[in-house]
């Protein structure tokens, strides 16, 4: 069984409730009525009732029906979702009016669903910016006990199954966080050794990579990827974590044994963390245009309840798989 069939199972053994703030975008609707028709997930969509209606008419879904269809501007418990955010924003100046107005939004209804455990997670993003989404969900949502930034996980599927864990690796920060301090590195680097613990099934190996290995080079910006590295060990000694590293010592036997002949890490990573965003969006956009590998994500990190976003350019694919993994996220979170 391949990684998503896997990731699909356990969604199906354990179903959860995702909200799809977006349900009156086609690729949304259709992906939704697909995630019903198996099983993954109890889909709640938010938009127009009788526009979702007609587009799943329209494009001949037969599952829609299963949906639970929350009207933003016809929604009995709109008090409900404005007195909650009312009580979390009052003290940053917001009005309860403000707050009813806000609970008609589609998103912020969505977050606040979530917020208010009517949902298990969220998957947005086939209409919106990245910043409509993360705005709501780092007032409403926060981030999780511990973390104080979001970050994006990269599943890889590469082509060359000798590097990583039979192919897979998982990378981060390559969506969020643009200069992270080294706390929040060290941060990242816990998230996303869960990440592939949990979404990826496999046993983290967590390189914090660098252009220096082992004190090879000498530079503030090694000076942090270390402090991070250290940090991290700290905040979960049960993790196997090591750097700095140079990307090629982190993955390739042989100038890992050469480079850091001591690591536990190098030559076998599987989880690469990245010392700024800038490096992890490029470093996984060559690897995916250049060497053909599959990216699924961004699988966002460090969020209190698992909240996920889409490119606009997503396929109803992307967002069917997205939500497999949101259910993951969330299944993981209610064990740990």
């Amino acid at each position: 069984m391949d990684l998503i069939e896997q990731i699909k199972q356990n969604a199906r053994e354990n179903r959860q409730r995702i909200v799809l703030p977006e349900g009156d975008e086609e690729r949304t609707i259709k992906a939704a009525d697909q995630l019903i028709a198996d099983g993954i997930a109890d889909v709640i969509l938010i938009g127009p009732a009788q526009k979702i209606k007609d587009m799943a008419a329209e494009f001949g879904l037969n599952n829609i029906g299963k949906a639970t269809i929350v009207d933003p501007t016809n929604n009995p418990d709109r008090d409900k979702y404005a007195n909650l955010l009312f009580e979390l924003r009052k003290s940053k100046g917001m009005t309860i009016e403000e707050a009813q107005k806000y609970a008609e939004n589609f998103m912020y209804l969505g977050v606040l669903m979530l917020k208010a455990g009517d949902a298990d997670g969220l998957v947005s993003g086939a209409r919106s910016t990245t910043g409509d989404m993360l705005r709501p969900a780092l007032q409403i949502i926060k981030t999780a006990p511990g973390v104080s930034c979001v970050s994006g996980a990269f599943i890889m599927f590469l082509p060359n199954d000798k590097y990583g864990t039979d192919g897979k690796i998982v990378c981060a920060d390559c969506a969020v966080t643009p200069v992270p301090t080294a706390e929040q590195l060290a941060e990242i680097a816990v998230c996303t050794a869960d990440t592939a613990k949990n979404i990826a099934k496999i046993d983290p190996k967590v390189a914090m990579l660098s252009f220096s290995t082992k004190g090879s080079a000498k530079h503030e910006d090694v000076d942090k990827v270390i402090k991070a590295t250290e940090l991290a060990k700290q905040m979960r000694p049960d993790l196997c974590i090591d750097g700095e590293l140079q990307a090629d010592a982190a993955i390739v036997p042989s100038v890992g044994a050469s480079k850091a002949p001591n690591s536990e890490v190098a030559g076998k990573a599987n989880t690469l963390v990245f010392p700024r965003l800038e490096v992890g969006n490029i470093a996984y956009k060559l690897v995916q245009r250049l060497a053909g590998a599959e990216a699924v994500g961004p699988v966002l990190q460090g969020f209190a309840k698992p909240c996920n976003d889409l490119s606009r350019g997503c396929s109803i694919d992307d967002i069917y798989k997205l939500v497999a993994i949101t259910c993951n996220q969330a299944i993981a979170q209610k064990n740990s």
